[in-house]
């Protein structure tokens, strides 16, 4: 079976939640079956990953994207923005210790069924987990 196109899939989850349970290495022909979690920059439309890719090639330059885009600064940063906010593993103004709630509160809400048991986690996750994700990628300082 020839590999299909990765807009062909964005166009077949319309938005919906999904997950991959199996994955093949091409070069080694071995395949790996189990539910793994697709990245956050996967599960946007199609024409948004084309445009966070166009705004990575671009070094972030805003200029660079009116150019190539033939739009204004505020589509550009409207764009950003709309994007940004379906990508929430990435805090840049994460909230105060004091603002976050307590162990016991998000165990309380768990328990009521206000929370579930993944946003309960997210809640007690170190607030430094877009750094953490960086350096994990294996980006370092040195390599700037």
């Amino acid at each position: 079976m020839a590999a299909q196109d990765w807009q062909a899939l964005s166009r077949l989850t319309a938005g919906a939640p999904f997950e991959i349970e199996r994955i093949r290495l091409t070069s080694q022909d071995v395949a790996i079956e189990g539910r793994f979690e697709v990245p956050p920059l996967a599960t946007l439309p199609a024409d948004d990953q084309v445009f966070v890719a166009a705004f990575v090639r671009c070094h972030g330059s805003i200029k660079q994207m009116e150019q190539f885009f033939g739009v204004s600064y505020p589509t550009i940063k409207n764009r950003l923005n709309r994007i940004g906010a379906l990508l929430p593993f990435a805090e840049i103004d994460p909230p105060a210790e004091a603002d976050r709630p307590s162990p016991g509160d998000l165990i309380a809400r768990l328990e009521r069924g206000e929370m579930s048991v993944n946003d309960v986690l997210q809640q007690l996750r170190p607030t430094t987990a877009g750094a953490r994700a960086f350096q994990a990628s294996g980006e370092r300082e040195s390599d700037r």
